[in-house]
């Protein structure tokens, strides 16, 4: 890359930056509350880069912000959460991941955050998920996924999935939805119409809402590796106040690329 050091990017040292001082002492006004002593505040600001990103972004020195090629996604979350926060009105993050599959785009959530979300995290996860994929310009087509199809069980996940179905009809009705359902049937409009003639979803679903974290991201894993080539978009982080994504240890190259890309956008767009 024919990039150039002060003219086309700005290195943070973090052993000696001008900006020190006020960003230990703006991150221990934010946390002191939250057990961070100025002591912590003064080791943490200079050995947490996803922190000094944050704080970055929290102070307008950079528009958006990339993590998380490195460590688990709660530790990086943790300070995203501390000094960017939730955009006004949602209650929690949740994580989305396209896959380029061949044939079809599919968005999957929530593959990184939530272990075990209810009816309700769920439903503003799916909402947010949707209105991403609208921004991208594709119309989310959303399956509500479950090991069973259409009431055929009443356990616990079964039923969390149908009340998700229930509470995107009151909270949503622009979003074409249906569920619950089995991933091949969410695929598949054909054999979908076979069981269900009156389904509310039309043609193949490209939006997946999974119940819990395991089904999410054991999914995502094995679609990206097995039919994706290893291609994928994100993780894109919901529900951040401001430009920010946590992408993965197994991120590649091009993905970075595509997700700095995508945070450009973000930085550029009113939402």
């Amino acid at each position: 890359m024919r990039l150039k050091e002060d003219l086309d990017y700005e290195v943070v040292n973090v052993e000696d930056d001008h900006r020190y001082r006020d960003f230990w002492q703006s991150y221990h006004r934010m946390t002191e509350r939250k057990g961070i002593t100025q002591q912590m505040a003064k080791i943490e600001m200079r050995r947490r880069l996803s922190l000094i990103g944050a704080m970055l972004l929290h102070k307008g020195d950079v528009d958006g912000m990339i993590c998380g090629t490195w460590g688990t996604n709660p530790m990086h979350l943790n300070y995203i959460d501390q000094v960017i926060g939730k955009r006004a009105g949602v209650n929690t993050f949740a994580c989305m991941n396209g896959l380029m599959l061949p044939g079809r785009q599919v968005f999957m959530v929530d593959t990184h955050v939530n272990y075990d979300p209810t009816a309700e995290q769920l439903t503003e996860f799916t909402i947010m998920a949707a209105e991403e994929m609208r921004r991208f310009g594709i119309q989310p087509k959303a399956a509500l996924l479950s090991h069973s199809n259409f009431g055929s069980s009443n356990q616990p996940s079964a039923v969390k999935m149908r009340d998700v179905l229930e509470l995107l009809r009151q909270k949503a009705p622009w979003l074409e939805v249906d569920g619950e359902m089995h991933g091949d049937v969410a695929l598949d409009a054909a054999a979908r119409h076979a069981i269900m003639p009156n389904s509310t979803l039309m043609g193949d679903a490209n939006l997946l809402v999974l119940p819990n974290i395991d089904a999410a991201n054991i999914a995502y894993n094995l679609l990206k590796t097995a039919a994706g080539g290893n291609i994928a978009v994100g993780p894109v982080l919901l529900g951040a106040a401001k430009p920010v994504h946590i992408l993965t240890p197994s991120t590649t190259v091009r993905r970075i690329v595509n997700m700095t890309a995508l945070t450009v956008a973000d930085a550029n767009a009113a939402r």
